[in-house]
Parts: structure tokens; sequence; C-alpha cells
């Protein structure tokens, strides 16, 4: 009776555990930052639990959304399943290149974006990454369809930014592997806008290989000029970007090619399925309320 008695105690420690990590953003002791009164809404269009058998199209666009991908690696919806409790995007080498807009491709990757853009407020996803010289990201980015005059402009917010191999020489990619590499950009402002451009980032170590577990990797876009970075539920950094985050941005997941990483001899799709694929466990979004 008494194990009986123990293990229906830690059942419902596990399932309040679990409900609290649904409807609160995930922070270790002390660290939530909201402000005294304040607390924290779901944006349920922006948020997945990827309990499902397939991808939410209603919340998720998966073709890229006039973005194809940085060459060699082209953005297929093929590559982006749902299963076992993760949203699943698989790199894989093409069977033969493939050209399209004047570039050769021979590799693929996938993009899964949010159809629903905001502003401020907490972004965090449970993450891990793939094994391969291409990338596993998290991050924002704004639609410069959505806006008009001088914030007809590009801000991006990236969250975590990693590869599994390092096949450049730079020394910066060595921490691509087992940091949390998150920036802030600003770029394409148009001529005669009084608004500077530039990127300012931070980084925290993981103590392991990004593409070995999974971590929580979040971000409290806190006001125009204020970016607070979290890893696994504890403060990192604060970023003020070059210039004002004061747009709408749209969610990110997408595996990519970078060309300081370029594809090894080999062609770097040795390893099994599972080495090749970034897993998201899930991804949410909030936004702080009186």
């Amino acid at each position: 009776m008494k194990i009986l008695k123990q293990l229906s105690i830690l059942t419902l420690i596990l399932m309040v555990s679990v409900s609290f990590g649904q409807d609160a953003p995930y922070f270790t002791k002390g660290q939530d930052p909201k402000p005294e009164g304040a607390t924290w809404k779901k944006i349920k269009k922006m948020s997945d639990e990827f309990n499902g058998k397939k991808v939410d199209e209603g919340k998720w666009q998966i073709s890229g959304q006039g973005w194809i991908g940085r060459a060699p690696g082209l953005f297929l919806a093929d590559n982006i399943k749902v299963g076992d409790g993760n949203l699943q995007v698989t790199s894989t080498k093409l069977p033969k290149p493939v050209v399209k807009q004047g570039k050769t491709f021979t590799h693929g990757g996938g993009y899964v974006g949010s159809w629903k853009g905001m502003t401020y407020g907490y972004y965090e996803c449970r993450m891990k990454a793939n094994k391969t010289f291409m990338s596993s990201t998290f991050w924002l980015i704004n639609d410069r369809n959505e806006t008009t005059g001088c914030d007809k402009r590009t801000t991006e917010l990236d969250i975590q930014e990693c590869v599994g191999q390092m096949t450049g020489d730079q020394e910066f990619i060595k921490k691509m592997l087992n940091h949390m590499n998150s920036n802030t950009h600003s770029r394409g402002i148009k001529e005669g806008c009084d608004i500077p451009s530039g990127s300012i980032g931070a980084k925290a170590p993981l103590n392991e290989l990004a593409s070995d577990d999974y971590h929580v990797y979040g971000v409290w876009w806190k006001n125009k000029n204020e970016v607070l970075f979290f890893l696994d539920g504890k403060f990192q950094s604060k970023v003020k970007p070059e210039a004002d985050f004061s747009i709408p941005m749209h969610l990110r997941m997408v595996v990519e090619t970078y060309n300081w990483n370029p594809v090894p001899a080999d062609g770097g799709m040795t390893g099994s399925k599972e080495d090749r694929t970034t897993l998201y466990d899930w991804v949410r979004s909030w936004k702080l309320v009186d």
C-alpha cells in the first residue's frame, strides 16, 4: 500500500508539472520575469504541443512563403512531419541536383512558419538539434509585405541558431555546436529613413552539443529596445537591438544550409534519419496581460 501511495503522489506531481508547463512559460524557480499583477496568456495560433498526427496548417505554413531556401538547401514540405509528440524536420540529400530561381540545390531542408505575427511577448520551444552540417533554428522575423513607409524594413530575432557538424574553418562555428546562439538584426532600411542597421547578439553555453539532448530556448521580447534570452528556464542575457523592435514578427522553425558551413565531401547525410532530424517537442508563445 505504501508503494502504491508513493506512486500516486508521484503521478499527481507529474500531472501538476505538465499542466503547469502548458499553462505558463517554462521558468525555473524565481526566474519568471513577469511584473507583479501580470499574467502570461498563451497565444494559441503561435503555440503547439505537436501531439497530433500531422502539421496543423491552420497555424503553420510549411512551404517557405516565397522563400525556397538558401542554396544548396531547398525547403521541402515532405521533410516535415509530426509524430511521437514532436515536430520533425529532417535534412536530406536530393536524388539529383535541382535548379530553381537560377540556383542549384543538392540538399533538402525544411521551413515551418506561423501565419500569425505578434510583437512583445515570451516565445519558447523545447528542441533537440540534428547532427548534420545543416542548421536547427528557432526565431522570429517580420513580413515586409505587412508594413509601409520606414517600417518597410527587416527586423529579425534569432532565439537559437546552431549546427550539428562543423565543416567550415571559421572560429565562431565551434560555438554553433554547443551554445545557445541568439541575435537581433536590423537591415533593409529604405533610403531616406533614419533607422540604424546592424546586429547585436548573445551566447550561452549548453555544456554539451545541441544535438545531444533537448533544451528549452526562450526569449522575452519585452519592448522595442529590450530583449531578454533564457536557456532551460534561466535568464542568460539582455540585448538592446540596433534599431527599434516594434514591428509584429512571425515564428520560424527552419533547417537550412549556410555558406560558411559548406556541404562536406561525403555529402553530409551518412547518419541515420534520427541523426538527421531536428525535433521540436513543443513551441509556446505568450503575451503579458494585467
